[in-house]
């Protein structure tokens, strides 16, 4: 079934998602790390798959935008920072991602985020966004050799 995102509205509506959503993330966040994450081999997907579904998900708010019935992106935000942001691939390129960053910050007031330094579009969106890295780790948060860069949102001044 194709999908006409050519028109999708400016201001789709993010709702809070709930565990019982957790399967249509988790499908979004691989399809999402497939499209975008070609530093990691398959063990590392089949490695960091179930740590997302049961310790990262459960633990905090996730929030998602639905394109009918379908779950086209999402984000999982701890008290302070934005700590997961994933668009379906057939959605990347729509908006989608802006939207939930403009929520993060205007409504949720976070202006934290992480990305893999390998992920160069990420980083890229990130800083069109107006963010700017901060810090940077050798290795990821479960002591793989995948640098994260540590980003803060800065407001421009006129």
């Amino acid at each position: 079934m194709s999908t006409d995102c050519s028109s999708l509205p400016n201001n789709l509506q993010i709702e809070t998602l709930s565990p019982d959503d957790f399967a249509e993330i988790i499908e979004v966040w691989e399809a999402s790390v497939r499209a975008t994450h070609h530093f990691l081999s398959e063990k590392e997907i089949a490695f960091y798959k179930p740590l997302v579904l049961k310790y990262a998900l459960p633990s905090m708010q996730v929030l998602g935008i639905r394109i009918g019935e379908k779950l086209a992106g999402y984000m999982a935000v701890s008290a302070y920072k934005v700590e997961m942001l994933f668009i379906a691939p057939e959605f990347m390129g729509k908006g989608l991602g802006k939207q939930l960053l403009n929520f993060a910050l205007n409504e949720l007031h976070i202006n934290l985020i992480d990305v893999n330094e390998e992920n160069p579009s990420a980083l890229g969106f990130y800083q069109h966004m107006g963010y700017q890295i901060i810090s940077r780790d050798e290795l990821d948060g479960n002591g793989r050799p995948h640098p994260i860069l540590h980003l803060k949102y800065q407001s421009v001044e006129i």
